[in-house]
């Protein structure tokens, strides 16, 4: 199955020292590793908010160097650590990047991810336009 890279340079280190691409184009989809919401200096925020926030406008990233937007998002996975206790500011925030027609969600809460601190890490499939 032919398969193209989708890799941004603020994604480069990442996906030289970890192994995993930011995204991955096949079959008309475009499948995107997880985001978490750490700020530039690469520590979580201490507002919730903020970090979810930051965690949208990276997967916009992807989305934007593979030609797309967060409108052709057709799946969403977010993995909550604590979730009880954030899922009404997480509605909030991925209202504010996300709009009808809703894409498929599950929502699962964990224990821990892997940047200590983090509270979320959100995961999508888009489709291309040629494949919607």
């Amino acid at each position: 199955m032919p398969c193209n890279v989708v890799l941004t340079d603020a994604d480069r280190n990442t996906y030289d020292n970890f192994h995993f691409a930011p995204g991955v184009l096949a079959n008309g989809l475009l499948v995107c590793s997880g985001q978490i919401g750490a700020g530039a200096d690469g520590k979580m925020p201490e507002d919730a908010k903020e970090e979810f926030r930051n965690a949208w406008r990276s997967i916009g990233r992807v989305l934007d160097a593979a030609g797309l937007g967060y409108e052709d998002i057709v799946e969403l996975t977010s993995y909550h650590v604590d979730l009880p206790s954030h899922m009404g500011a997480f509605m909030k925030v991925k209202d504010e990047f996300l709009q009808a027609p809703w894409p498929a969600w599950t929502a699962i809460g964990i224990t821990a991810l892997a940047l200590p601190g983090a509270r979320v890490e959100i995961r999508v499939i888009a489709a291309t336009r040629s494949a919607a």
